[in-house]
């Protein structure tokens, strides 16, 4: 992340929310996901040649081609992006930008450890990096050329997750399982997100939705323990900061998703989210409840930003929508080159 270009406009918050809605303005919509979802990667490739993906097809196509030309271009667009909202943005709304974007560094971290984990090829790894946060191309390389976990947390030393995996890695040993570390990148992610805030209402809104996002991240991790069938308890990897959980409370009620629902509906998010919770309530499957709660932490992502436009609220509802659209045209590109029906592509989508 660069300091601020230190312009004149930067400077409000006026300034940064018409760029942001300029740039929500040409997002893709509901109706261009199922025009894609009939297409072939080499046609959704030609399709974002003609949109804001135009740059980065035309930069990378002479070297890439089909789903591999989609991801890099789709990531490469989305750090572009993310890296201007920081150049529009001075004060403290640079620093909530800057904080919240610590997220793709988090990402890389567990993309990383995953792929170590698994014994992939540093390029297979380096295709799902998103370099949108704050560590830069040298520590990235770093990682890429990690050859064990080990050397992975070790490489974390100094930064913000470094102390945490360093904490989860003997746990890691003994469960041969990467859910501890992931837990602890994500811990140690949310904990700098919520310290020493700033007073005033849009702030205090602006706390309210991260500690949804982190009740429902813990909903999720507990939920793909549940289904992992490891026997690990999903309230020892429970994330502090959220409002509508207790760890204990989070292992008993994965085992009963109407629960789960009800409980949400009952909190103070329920009036705000009543339709979504009906879609959340009529999920088929856990990927269903999956993609339901992204939705539900869209809408009230959205819902901030209507309530406080001059605030940090629109450019995090910005960011959402932003990484649902890369994720859901990476999720078509890759269920097309593996054949995969259109209904089940669109189960994958996340759809507003």
């Amino acid at each position: 992340m660069n300091a601020s270009s230190g312009s004149p406009g930067g400077a409000n918050p006026e300034y940064v929310t018409a760029r942001v809605r300029a740039r929500r303005g040409v997002l893709f919509d509901d109706d261009e996901y199922s025009k894609l979802v009939r297409m072939s990667p080499a046609e959704i490739a030609r399709y974002m040649e003609e949109s804001e993906y135009e740059q980065e097809i035309n930069e990378l196509g002479s070297r890439h081609s089909g789903v591999d030309l989609i991801e890099y271009s789709l990531n490469r667009n989305l750090a572009r992006h993310f890296d201007a909202l920081l150049d529009f943005a001075e004060g403290q709304l640079y620093d909530l930008i800057a904080r919240y974007l610590r997220k793709f560094d988090a990402w890389n971290v567990k993309t990383v450890l995953r792929g170590v984990y698994t014994d992939a090829d540093s390029e297979a790894i380096e295709t799902d990096m998103i370099r949108a946060g704050e560590f830069d191309d040298a520590l990235i390389n770093r990682l890429l050329e990690a050859g064990t976990v080990e050397d992975a947390v070790s490489l974390l030393d100094g930064t913000i997750f470094g102390d945490a995996v360093d904490d989860a890695f003997e746990d890691f040993q003994e469960t041969d399982t990467l859910v501890p570390l992931e837990n602890a990148v994500d811990r140690a992610f949310y904990e700098q997100l919520l310290s020493d805030l700033p007073g005033g209402e849009a702030i205090d809104l602006y706390r309210e939705f991260l500690e949804a996002e982190i009740d429902f991240r813990n909903v999720r991790n507990a939920l793909r323990l549940a289904r992992s069938g490891a026997d690990i308890d999903p309230g020892a990897y429970f994330i502090d900061g959220g409002r509508l959980f207790s760890a204990s409370e989070m292992t008993t009620l994965v085992e009963n998703t109407d629960e789960l629902v009800t409980r949400i509906r009952e909190s103070k998010y329920g009036t705000k989210l009543s339709e979504p919770l009906d879609e959340l309530e009529a999920a088929d499957s856990l990927i269903d409840f999956e993609r339901a709660l992204e939705a539900v932490l869209l809408r009230y992502s959205k819902q901030l930003g209507n309530i406080h436009p001059l605030s940090i609220s629109p450019v995090i509802a910005y960011i959402l929508m932003k990484e649902r659209e890369v994720t859901n045209i990476r999720a078509i590109a890759r269920g097309r080159e593996a054949g995969l029906s259109e209904t089940a592509i669109e189960q994958e989508l996340v759809i507003l």
